[in-house]
């Protein structure tokens, strides 16, 4: 089975942004190079796990004895990326997703990989070798800054939900919350 590879190798713009109201917000990574364009669903959790590792890498390449890579502590200024995302027709939902660094390029790689609709166990089923059905993934490459552009956003759009309940810790819906707390 073929797979369709949705490639950017320096896109013009990456980010993380959502549709709907806070509790039924849908989050999707975007990225664009010129008029090429691919937005694809992924949950809350995923985006803020990617900021994280994306930071996480990077300040080990910081702190690697000889680093021969310039790496910024923080955001650069003009990599601040605040707008809306651009229209949004879903790609595919993310399932698994890989994060590396191509010293290379110098960039960081995110590689994301749609939900399976194939069980496992139905492996053993033959294939008559005429399925239509193309696998598809995402490959994105981004220089340092971008990434960390790119993570602050991220980390920004993520807090930015239903505030927290300082009883219970879940989310307060914007039409009330009811904590049940075991009593002691």
């Amino acid at each position: 089975m073929p797979t369709q590879v949705h490639e950017f190798a320096w896109p013009d713009r990456v980010v993380i942004g959502t549709v709907g109201l806070p509790g039924a917000r849908t989050f999707y990574l975007q990225v664009r190079t010129g008029k090429q364009i691919v937005s694809i669903a992924l949950e809350k959790q995923q985006s803020a796990e990617l900021a994280g590792k994306i930071d996480e890498i990077l300040d080990q390449l910081i702190a690697l004895e000889g680093n021969p890579f310039s790496i910024p502590t923080g955001t650069p200024i003009e990599l601040v990326d605040n707008d809306p995302l651009e229209a949004v027709e879903e790609q595919f939902r993310t399932g698994a997703m890989t994060l590396g660094w191509d010293p290379t390029t110098a960039q960081v790689v995110i590689e994301a990989y749609p939900i399976s609709d194939v069980d496992a166990d139905d492996d053993d089923e033959p294939s008559d070798g005429n399925s239509t059905e193309v696998a598809e993934m995402l490959l994105v490459r981004m220089p340092v800054g971008t990434a960390r552009a790119f993570a602050k956003r991220t980390r920004e759009v993520v807090g930015a939900g239903r505030p927290a309940c300082p009883l219970c810790g879940y989310p307060v819906d914007p039409d009330g919350h009811v904590c049940t707390l075991p009593e002691v």
